[in-house]
């Protein structure tokens, strides 16, 4: 089976961008923005949200580092379910192949929905997750929309506060 970094590379072909190695220990966000010297505010995560009632829906969210998921409200009417949380690490890790700290929107399953936050495309550039925890992407937001599934949504997510 070909790799997930392989499959993110794949992806990114024909467009401009740039692959950052890091170390794993280094690809939370925040210790990743805060030791290469990238900015949290052109940093976004890939998050997967799944219902739990009823169970087995799922969706992937992009949103930058310093907004938070609106998932109770926006992304729960959105996936039209009555009860959606963040997907557990291990339920991350079998939809997507991918573990937190890598998961980005460049190798997630076709029939995934992918929505990204508005506010991501309003940068000039952003940096995700790799696949793995040993890779970041730096890439234009534009990238995203010509990807499976994917749909800029508006009021995704809200500027964390303090």
């Amino acid at each position: 089976m070909e790799s997930i970094e392989s499959r993110v590379r794949a992806a990114l072909d024909g467009f401009e961008h740039e692959l950052i190695p890091c170390d794993p220990e280094l690809a939370d966000t925040a210790a990743f923005c805060a030791h290469y010297g990238y900015p949290l505010e052109q940093s976004a995560n890939t998050i997967l949200v799944a219902s739990r009632k009823p169970e087995g829906r799922y969706a992937a969210c992009v949103v930058l580092a310093t907004h938070r998921l609106d998932v109770n409200n926006r992304v729960r009417k959105l996936l039209d379910v009555r009860k959606i949380s963040f997907a557990p690490a291990e339920v991350t890790a079998e939809v997507t192949g991918m573990l937190i700290g890598g998961v980005t929107p460049f190798a997630l399953p076709a029939d995934l929905p992918l929505w990204i936050d508005e506010a991501v495309m309003a940068c000039d550039w952003v940096i995700l997750g790799g696949g793995s925890r040993s890779l970041k992407v730096k890439a234009s937001p534009e990238v995203l929309t010509a990807l499976p599934g994917a749909e800029v949504v508006a009021d995704l997510a809200k500027a964390a506060v303090g």
